[in-house]
């Protein structure tokens, strides 16, 4: 199974965030999972990658040249795919995807996932989408969420698609009993 994780270039000033990041290596890494990510060595990035690697994981970086041409690029992946821009790198890791996860992040990350979560709405996304919520990162954001599901924007049925969860345990039975959403009608 292919894991495709979006996560921060930088590691943030919390290390709840990088200790989870660590965690969710392992798991990947143990479970005989392959880690597809942004290709980057900077950051949360560069940590979910070498803790796959160190765990004796595979893992698969995707990145645009223009980022690799200032250096940003992981050198001692399995394998790294070089792209012509963002969009064609995007649009790689969920094609190459199984199962969705973000990990704490900017807006590149929160774009990238509500990305695929919103793709599942419409049928072109079956796979799960989980927001890792290490030290209740994206509370605010399952605050939302439910926001829409009472202002009418978001089916409860739909809202229960996405998982947020920092337990490994809930995320594994949510990722193994996982059913897309219908595909919505207007």
């Amino acid at each position: 199974m292919n894991i495709t994780v979006y996560c921060g270039a930088s590691l943030g000033n919390n290390p709840k965030h990088q200790q989870a990041t660590v965690q969710l290596g392992q798991w990947i890494a143990q479970q005989g999972y392959t880690l597809i990510y942004g290709g980057g060595n900077a950051g949360l990035m560069g940590l979910i990658a070498n803790t796959v690697l160190e765990n004796g994981g595979k893992v698969i970086g995707i990145m645009p040249t223009f980022l690799q041409e200032r250096e940003l690029a992981h050198t001692g992946l399995t394998e790294m795919i070089s792209v012509d821009s963002m969009s064609v790198r995007k649009q790689k890791m969920i094609e190459l995807g199984d199962v969705y996860i973000a990990l704490a992040g900017g807006p590149g990350t929160l774009e990238e996932i509500s990305e695929v979560i919103s793709w599942a709405r419409i049928g072109q996304n079956n796979n799960p989408c989980i927001l890792f919520n290490s030290d209740n990162y994206y509370q605010p954001l399952r605050q939302f969420f439910d926001k829409m599901v009472e202002q009418g924007f978001l089916t409860t049925t739909d809202r229960q698609k996405t998982l947020f969860s920092d337990d490994l345990n809930e995320i594994t039975h949510f990722i193994a009993h996982y059913m897309p959403p219908e595909v919505r009608r207007y």
